[in-house]
């Protein structure tokens, strides 16, 4: 089962019973929840896995001990679906494009979401820019 916060954060609670755990997507950077955009990732997302069974790999944890995961459900990847379909951007690191770099380099041709705005900024320039959301 699951809750959604913004277009990449949501908590999972295991079929098993326990607490909710938060994680953040892998792999992908959605826009802020008070950015261009950052409403429709986020509900983008819900509408996918909220209050769904999800599988959750988690791949590492980030500097702030958030389980940093690869998520499906039924099988399919969540984050390559949110980036085709223009709801978040690949996460660049160092050198690399990011594992979905193909799904944003589809989303950009096909001006799905973000990229249909030629000035969408990627979250990491909003944040240094204004800083954080304010918390609702």
């Amino acid at each position: 089962m699951t809750r959604v916060f913004d277009g990449d954060t949501l908590w999972v609670k295991p079929l098993e019973g326990g607490r909710y755990r938060k994680l953040r997507l892998d792999g992908l950077d959605a826009p802020e929840i008070c950015q261009a955009g950052g409403r429709a990732a986020r509900d983008a997302l819900a509408a996918r896995v909220f209050q769904r069974v999800v599988t959750v790999n988690e791949r590492h944890r980030d500097h702030y001990g958030r389980a940093l995961v690869h998520l499906t459900h039924q099988g399919d990847d969540v984050g390559a679906w949110l980036v085709v379909r223009g709801h978040a951007w690949a996460y660049r690191w160092r050198y690399s494009e990011g594992a979905y770099a193909g799904q944003e380099s589809q989303a950009r041709a096909q001006k799905n979401g973000l990229f249909a705005d030629r000035d969408a900024e990627v979250p990491r320039d909003f944040r240094r820019r204004h800083g954080p959301c304010p918390l609702p």
